[in-house]
C-alpha cells in the first residue's frame, strides 16, 4: 500500500468509526472490540464470499477491478468487515447494497455507506426502514438489538432490477414482490453463479415474519418457487440465517425446503380456521410436524408464523 492508498484507506475508516460512533453510548459499545462477537471471512466462488458475524450474513465481491457487498449487520461487525474485506487496501466499495431493511441487516449501513459510491436497497426499502425504526423506539418494552439510532438509508433504490456491471462480473438485484418483507431483493453475481437471498430463506429454521415490515407468507412461497425456477440449477445460494447444522450456503433444494415449510404452515392453519379455531388455539404449537431440523425448543417463533398466517389468511377472508 503507498502513502496516497494508505491516507485513502484511513480515511475510509475513520469515516466509518466516525459515524458509526454517532449511534451514542451504545454505537461505542457496540465498537468495542474484547467483548465483539466472533467472525469469519469465507471465499465461496470465484471472487465472492462471505463475512459472518453478528446479524444477516453479509456478502462480498472482490476483484482487482470491483467491491461490492451485500447487507451490513451492526455498526460493530460492519467495521471489521469494512477492514477485512479481501483485497480492499485503500479502495472505495463500487456498490452496498441491503437485502431489506431489519436493522441486523441494514444497521450497519453508517459505517459502509462512507465507504461506498452508492447505497442501494428496493424503493420501499427507506420507509419500511423508518417505520421500523420508530416501532421500535415507541415499544414498551425496546429490544437493543432493534435501537440503532441515526438510520442510514439507500441514497438509490429501485422499483423491481438494479443491474450493473462491477469489473468482471455483472451484480443484479431483483424484487418478487412482498415476501419476508414488503422490499425483499435476491442479488445476483451472475458470473460466479452466486445468489444472496437474504432472509428469504431462513435455512432450517423458524423464521422471522413481520406483518408491519409488509411480510406476505403467500408471496414468500411464491417469490421462493420464482427463484428456485430462475436461477441455475448449480447456482450457490446464501441465506440471511440457518440452523448451524444446515449453515448459511446451499442449494435450490433448500430453498423449497423454506417454500414447503410454509405451504404446509398455511395448509394448517386454514383447516384449523375451517374447524373454527381461534387465533390463540393456532398459535400455541410447540413444534411444527413434518419439519424436524427446525425444532427448538420454547420459546421459539413458530407461534409468531402461525399467527401471521392466521391473519394473513382471516384478512383475506374478509
Amino acid at each position: 500500500m503507498n502513502r496516497r492508498e494508505f491516507i485513502r484507506y484511513t480515511l475510509v475508516i475513520s469515516a466509518g468509526i466516525a459515524a458509526a460512533r454517532r449511534l451514542g453510548a451504545q454505537g461505542a459499545t457496540m465498537l468495542a472490540p474484547a467483548s465483539g462477537p466472533a467472525t469469519q471471512f469465507r471465499p465461496l466462488r470465484g471472487d465472492v464470499g462471505i463475512f459472518t458475524g453478528r446479524g444477516g450474513t453479509i456478502g462480498w465481491l472482490s476483484s482487482k477491478d470491483a467491491l461490492a457487498v451485500v447487507d451490513t449487520q451492526f455498526p460493530d461487525t460492519a467495521l471489521t468487515c469494512l477492514r477485512g474485506i479481501p483485497g480492499i487496501g485503500g479502495r472505495v466499495i463500487d456498490a452496498t447494497i441491503n437485502t431489506h431493511h431489519h436493522v441486523d441487516h441494514t444497521g450497519g449501513n453508517v459505517v459502509f455507506k462512507p465507504a461506498s459510491r452508492v447505497l442501494v436497497a428496493q424503493a420501499n426499502v427507506p420507509n419500511l426502514q423508518f417505520e421500523a425504526a420508530k416501532r421500535a423506539e415507541q415499544a414498551p418494552k425496546p429490544d437493543p438489538a432493534a435501537l440503532v439510532k441515526n438510520q442510514v438509508y439507500a441514497d438509490t433504490t429501485f422499483p423491481d432490477v438494479w443491474r450493473r456491471e462491477l469489473g468482471g462480473e455483472i451484480v443484479t438485484a431483483e424484487f418478487r414482490g412482498p415476501a419476508h418483507t414488503g422490499g425483499d431483493a435476491a442479488v445476483i453475481f451472475e458470473k460466479a453463479n452466486v445468489v444472496h437471498m437474504g432472509d428469504l430463506v431462513f435455512n432450517r429454521m423458524y423464521p422471522f415474519v413481520d406483518r408491519p415490515g409488509g411480510t406476505s407468507i403467500r408471496g414468500w412461497v411464491k417469490a421462493l418457487e420464482d427463484s428456485a425456477a430462475s436461477y441455475p440449477a448449480d447456482a450457490l445460494f446464501l441465506f440471511g440465517h440457518g440452523n448451524p447444522k444446515f449453515g448459511v450456503t446451499g442449494g435450490r433444494g433448500d430453498l423449497l425446503v423454506m417454500r414447503d415449510f410454509f405451504s404446509a404452515i398455511l395448509a394448517h392453519v386454514e383447516k384449523e380456521i375451517a374447524a373454527g379455531s381461534d387465533k390463540a388455539g393456532v398459535v400455541g404449537m410447540e413444534n411444527f410436524p413434518g419439519f424436524p431440523d427446525f425444532h427448538v425448543p420454547l420459546p421459539n417463533r413458530l407461534g409468531l408464523v402461525l399467527g401471521a398466517a392466521f391473519d394473513e389468511l382471516t384478512a383475506a377472508k374478509a
